[in-house]
């Protein structure tokens, strides 16, 4: 009933967003509100704009009525996921600056070469109130502070620990590993299991007509890797479960894998690359260094003050049209054929050439090589990736006690 009420509230509105802030107040009358959290309401409208972020997040267009019956369910637990964690922060008066938020609009928006007034103008423009991703930000960035501020202090990590990892890790890399994305529709009984199916080859089409895996990764994918778009990293076949195992062994790379089934929802796959043992690694630090506005002269001027790597994160700080980003440690494969020529013809210490980096213009400084390395991350790095692996878990353990505890009233 309520979802039936959604999805006519979703596609009645097909307007430009001035028009639909006009009539906010007469659209909340008639509407009313789709579930009532901890005797605080979410309406049909904070439904309607979150399900088509997440649509816009996977492709251009507009929804045909299949995909808004399909991601409304998901918009609507979505919001209620970030009014329970909302709730239990007002309790400790964490605060979110919006500089921070502008932060997070920055990195998303890099890659397009948009900055967050650009990502706030090109939502407008498809009719998306920014309001709803900043919101979701804000929850995101409360409740990870949060938890670390409760519980990051308790967690220990030992040498020991890191030791059989690394232990662990290096029996893997004796073995063919696969670079893994995913997303998971969390759907627990056969009948959500059947609309996540639909949801699922849904996806699977606007993935093929273009939509970035990892997007629909963080805004979609229930799995704990969503904060990383969906990567799982290197994996074999013994790190997965048996019907993903199958069916990733089986698959070319790159590739991305038709739905599969689990017990408890449907996976979404690509196979990004295999290695198999006996294949030499090269792992360098680099530091990229991003002209957002396009001009190649903005380029040659910094690089022309940049005389170490150490020089290039200052130079960047120094024009709001640069922007530096450290890659340490990275496996020379990762960074595609391109890439990968690209950086091995350059001198530790020297830049690429200049490339384009999605709406903008970037170069590359390689700062460390390192041939025939090990595939494996330093002490410190995994350390702190154990430590991260822990807080999720213990994050989802707490706000699953939150719905529980919680009174939630679906309208």
């Amino acid at each position: 009933m309520v979802r039936a009420a959604l999805i006519a509230a979703f596609l009645a509105v097909s307007a430009p967003l001035a028009a639909v802030q006009a009539q906010e107040e007469n659209r909340l009358q008639l509407e009313g509100i789709a579930v009532i959290v901890n005797d605080k309401p979410i309406s049909y409208s904070d439904v309607r704009q979150r399900a088509r972020l997440l649509l816009l997040s996977l492709g251009r267009g507009e929804p045909s009525p299949e995909q808004v019956q399909q991601i409304t369910g998901q918009a609507l637990e979505q919001l209620i996921d970030e009014r329970l964690q909302l709730d239990r922060v007002s309790e400790y008066k964490v605060e979110v600056d919006a500089r921070e938020i502008d932060a997070e609009l920055n990195d998303m928006a890099a890659e397009s070469g948009l900055g967050a007034s650009g990502l706030r103008q090109q939502l407008m423009a498809a009719g998306v109130n920014p309001a709803s991703l900043e919101e979701q930000i804000r929850a995101d960035i409360a409740w990870n502070r949060l938890m670390s501020g409760l519980y990051g202090s308790r967690i220990r990590i030992s040498d020991n620990q890191v030791e059989d990892q690394l232990e662990r890790m290096r029996t893997a890399s004796k073995k063919t590993q696969y670079r893994v994305g995913e997303i998971f529709l969390y759907a627990p009984d056969p009948e959500t299991r059947t609309e996540a199916m639909r949801a699922a080859e849904s996806i699977i089409q606007q993935l093929q007509q273009g939509a970035d895996f990892r997007i629909a990764a963080q805004r979609i994918s229930s799995a704990p890797t969503s904060a990383t778009g969906g990567d799982m990293g290197w994996v074999t076949a013994e790190d997965l479960s048996p019907e993903l195992a199958a069916a990733v062994v089986a698959a070319p790379a790159p590739s991305l894998l038709p739905p599969i089934e689990v017990a408890s929802g449907i996976y979404i796959l690509t196979v990004n690359a295999k290695r198999e043992p006996s294949q030499p690694t090269t792992k360098v630090n680099l530091m990229r260094l991003i002209a957002t506005d396009g001009k190649e002269s903005s380029l040659t001027d910094a690089m022309s003050r940049i005389t170490s790597c150490a020089d290039v994160q200052s130079v960047a700080n120094s024009k709001s049209e640069l922007r530096a980003q450290d890659l340490n440690d990275i496996n020379v494969e990762e960074l595609g054929p391109e890439g990968r020529e690209m950086v091995l013809a350059t001198e530790v210490g020297s830049a690429t050439q200049i490339f384009a980096a999605g709406g903008g213009l970037a170069v590359m400084y390689v700062c460390r090589r390192e041939d025939g390395a090990e595939a494996l991350p330093s002490k410190e790095d995994l350390k702190n990736s154990i430590k991260a692996r822990e807080l999720n878990m213990i994050s989802e353990r707490e706000l699953r006690n939150s719905r529980r505890d919680a009174t939630i009233i679906y309208r």
